[in-house]
């Protein structure tokens, strides 16, 4: 026990020789082999309520992180657990990496584990909701600053209780470009899991969610396994996405979320205000998304027509009026069907429809797959 006698003598009295040693052993049975018993040392050392028991380094906050601040010492718990990974090296050894979202209540930080620490995410051995006292190093990474773990490096669970703060953005903030985005939002539609083909020859699988907060809504786009998670949700769900990237959409320009192998989704018991927004027809210009409000006044009839790939659409118009103006809209695809359940005067809402001129130069609304329509 050599090897835990400098830490006790920092101890300074706290506690016997005895009861520590004891504690010591308690604290690497208990962590099962996750820790040697230098670190479980500097845990139960830290559990008495005494932290400077390593010259080296200090326990640190996660907001005080930088790109330069090398070695660091972390408190935090686990928030998000992504697969495990193998890849080859150049000298042809498989190595492992593994990645965690982990928090303390000044923040949120990735933390890439390598190698024997990585094994331990592949064996179910780490949780959402574990607390660890790690140590590593800081880099660069791919979506922002991250703490490296590997073989030399600490991860050693801790029972230090800590309030976890993830900054969450706001839907109003987003722009083209962003990374790392943290946000909790009310789903306000679910997307059918569509499959493709990708370039490599394999099968894709790809779903779309719309969500809101009390700033706005975006379109939010799922991509292979995380598309399982839109039959676990339902309308008006709140749900957390940690880790999304935005990006522009090349149809309508509009800025939208992503959440690939690198991010993650859950839903969670916050609640989430979200009023939706419905515009003037008389304010309505081209080549913009609208959500109106207003009294139908017109019907017309189901055409039916082929599209390029031989496949049969159907396309039907209405007219909706509010007190500043009256619009036609096309209604593509099942939408076409509402001409036969609707009358003149019923009450309804369109939502996300594309504004585009028409005849005569005359603006008009199309609905298509992503507009919703409620009749009121």
């Amino acid at each position: 026990m050599d090897e835990i006698n400098d830490i006790y003598e920092k101890l300074g009295g706290v506690i016997s020789k005895d009861d520590f040693t004891r504690k010591v052993e308690e604290k690497v049975e208990q962590m099962s082999g996750l820790c040697d018993t230098r670190t479980a040392a500097m845990l139960v050392a830290h559990d008495l309520g005494v932290s400077d028991t390593d010259s080296e380094q200090q326990i640190q906050k996660i907001s005080g992180i930088t790109p330069n601040s090398g070695n660091v010492k972390i408190i935090a718990k686990v928030m998000t657990v992504y697969p495990a990974k193998e890849f080859n090296r150049n000298d042809g050894t498989v190595g492992r990496v593994a990645n965690l979202i982990v928090a303390d209540e000044t923040g949120s930080i990735r933390l890439t584990l390598w190698d024997d620490r990585a094994d331990l995410v592949k064996s179910g051995e780490i949780e959402i909701g574990q607390t660890f006292q790690i140590a590593g190093y800081v880099k660069e990474g791919y979506s922002g600053v991250e703490v490296n773990v590997g073989n030399n490096g600490v991860f050693c669970e801790s029972d230090e209780k800590i309030e976890a703060r993830i900054e969450s953005k706001q839907i109003k903030d987003i722009v083209n470009g962003m990374g790392d985005i943290n946000m909790r939002a009310r789903v306000l539609d679910i997307s059918d899991i569509r499959t493709f083909n990708k370039r490599d020859g394999g099968t894709g699988k790809v779903a779309n969610l719309l969500i809101g907060d009390e700033t706005g809504k975006i379109r939010v786009t799922l991509w292979d396994e995380l598309t399982d998670f839109t039959q676990q949700i339902e309308i008006d769900d709140t749900v957390e996405i940690i880790n999304a990237y935005a990006r522009e959409n090349n149809f309508n320009q509009q800025v939208e979320m992503q959440v690939g192998n690198r991010g993650t989704i859950k839903k969670t018991d916050d609640e989430v205000e979200f009023k939706e927004s419905f515009t003037s027809i008389s304010d309505i210009i081209p080549g913009e998304s609208y959500s109106i409000s207003g009294q139908v006044s017109g019907l017309g009839e189901i055409r039916e027509f082929n599209r390029d790939d031989g496949t049969v659409n159907m396309v039907s118009n209405i007219y909706v009026s509010d007190d500043t103006g009256r619009i036609r809209i096309a209604l593509w695809g099942d939408h076409a069907l509402l001409v036969d359940e609707l009358d003149i005067d019923t009450n309804i809402e369109i939502i996300d429809a594309y504004s585009k001129s028409g005849f005569n130069d005359e603006i008009e609304l199309s609905a298509g797959n992503r507009t919703r329509i409620n009749v009121l």
